[in-house]
């Protein structure tokens, strides 16, 4: 509980001002996302059959609304859930200024309204850096299961814990980055590690405990078996290297994709 409390304040300590030095202004990252709603999305829109239309998605740690407001210009029903209300205030800036209505709860996911949990939702989606704020993988892929109709989608894209238990990188080419194994794969501790949105910010604000967070990494191993055991059929398993055009770690797996059916 101490820990969910600590990474709650955090996110509600400068993110906003940190997507506006990300990202620009609301206004400006909606003329961006207008011009290409596929974009923010492309490593899973595929994923999704490229058919958003109507459907009624629920991005779960929605974050700053990048993903939620592109699935909105493409014509998709979405709500948000996030514990941030500095990410509300970006993410609805920002749909407003891209035209298009978006749902927005800040809420802990594990604490949603009940009147969310109808097994009303077409997709569930949930994107890079998410399952490490959990100490306990169950509670919410029952959540998610409680949100998905029979036959919807669970589309979940994150670090591959190759990378974010194992191997630590240096450099930023192909020529000088460097790979090392610094890490225990099975360590189940918490680690006390930066926001991530942190180094968009101007300086400190307060505290610099506030900026802290406490994570849990999962194997992959974990991941599937949670997800496998609320009746969620696994469909896809994909691992993906880095995909950056800066970067080429093409031996390492960078993120994975699960993608799963509500039984």
């Amino acid at each position: 509980m101490e820990a969910s409390k600590q990474n709650q304040e955090a996110w509600n300590t400068g993110a906003y001002e940190a997507w506006l030095n990300r990202f620009g202004t609301p206004q400006m990252a909606a003329a961006k996302l207008q011009l290409n709603p596929e974009k923010p999305i492309q490593h899973i829109y595929r994923h999704l059959n490229k058919q958003v239309q109507g459907k009624k998605i629920m991005n779960l740690m929605g974050s700053n609304g990048m993903k939620a407001v592109a699935l909105s210009l493409l014509d998709a029903e979405v709500t948000v859930a996030d514990f941030s209300a500095e990410n509300e205030k970006y993410a609805m800036e920002l749909a407003e200024a891209a035209g298009v209505n978006i749902r927005y709860i800040v809420a802990d996911v594990l604490q949603l309204p009940e009147a969310e949990l109808s097994q009303s939702y077409d997709i569930v989606f949930m994107e890079n850096g998410i399952l490490h704020y959990f100490k306990d993988l169950q509670p919410l892929f029952e959540t998610v299961s409680k949100l998905l109709r029979k036959g919807g989608q669970l589309v979940l894209q994150d670090f591959h814990p190759v990378s974010t238990k194992l191997i630590s990188s240096k450099g930023s080419t192909a020529k000088i980055r460097k790979h090392k194994v610094t890490g225990n794969y099975f360590d189940t501790a918490l680690v006390e590690k930066e926001v991530a949105f942190h180094k968009f910010s101007d300086g400190e604000q307060g505290d610099p405990e506030s900026y802290h967070v406490y994570l849990r990494n999962w194997t992959l191993g974990e991941i599937v078996t949670a997800v496998a055991t609320e009746g969620l059929c696994i469909k896809v398993l994909e691992e993906l290297p880095n995909l950056s055009s800066e970067v080429f770690d093409q031996g390492i797996p960078k993120t994975f994709t699960v993608v799963s059916e509500k039984l």
